[in-house]
């Protein structure tokens, strides 16, 4: 069996158990009818300038090399099965996994935020997770703020010359949690506390995620560093065609 028939069938085998997990879960992202019209389409608005730059990045990225379109894909679907394990955390949201740090450390914060909007459409379509509604306030915590911690943290580490893997382990778990952050933030902005207003409700909505939350963000470091492994090892040319291991 050859090199690629061995990756053809670990992707197959990838999406069968996500696919195969996915439906029973019903935990969602901010959902459907959760934000009130106005924070929907401001967030929306906020998201659009990233989005419009992730695309020309995109667009870019695949002129200037056609090897990099198997990494951008398998950042997108990495994205996808993990974000779609979901643990109930409190009315209206969740806490899950984001897998957005892989892609932001491979091809930077823009990129990205167009593989978290694709997977998020597909998520409130087909797999009633999140919703259309809210999909720019989604787009903003999951595709947007967590990844541009993550690219922040990754060249924040290599300067500081800490080892590769801790540096991705770092930069997976920080935008991850940052993600939460930022949704506890819109989550408040939308429902401020009668007693002590957004600030209380900001505490409120961080103390609910956080027991969840933190393993969840070391976990997501975990996997991403263990992906980023089997990508040395067995994907080192496309690695250094994107720039990751140029160093080397």
């Amino acid at each position: 069996m050859t090199q690629n028939q061995k990756k053809l069938i670990a992707a197959a085998a990838v999406f069968s158990i996500a696919w195969g997990i996915c439906p029973a879960a019903n935990a969602m992202h901010i959902m459907e009818g959760y934000l009130p019209a106005g924070y929907c389409i401001a967030w929306g608005v906020l998201s659009l300038p990233f989005l419009v730059a992730g695309f020309m990045r995109i667009k870019k990225t695949l002129d200037e090399n056609r090897r990099a379109l198997t990494l951008l894909a398998m950042s997108g679907a990495f994205i996808f099965v993990i974000s779609s394990l979901k643990i109930p955390s409190v009315t209206g949201s969740c806490s899950h996994m984001t897998g957005t740090g892989l892609g932001a450390i491979l091809f930077g914060p823009c990129t990205v935020s167009i593989l978290g909007l694709i997977v998020l459409i597909f998520q409130a379509i087909l797999l009633a997770h999140g919703g259309l509604t809210s999909l720019g306030a989604n787009t903003f915590s999951m595709a947007i703020a967590g990844p541009f911690i993550s690219y922040g943290i990754y060249m924040l580490c290599r300067k500081c010359k800490l080892s590769r893997l801790a540096t991705v382990f770092l930069a997976a778990s920080a935008g991850d949690l940052f993600t939460y952050c930022v949704t506890s933030v819109q989550l408040a902005l939308s429902y401020p506390s009668e007693a002590g207003g957004i600030s209380a409700s900001v505490l409120k909505f961080l103390g609910v995620f956080a027991p969840t939350q933190l393993p969840l963000a070391v976990v997501e470091g975990l996997l991403t560093t263990a992906i980023v492994l089997c990508l040395e090892s067995y994907a080192k040319p496309e690695l250094k065609s994107v720039g990751y291991l140029k160093e080397v």
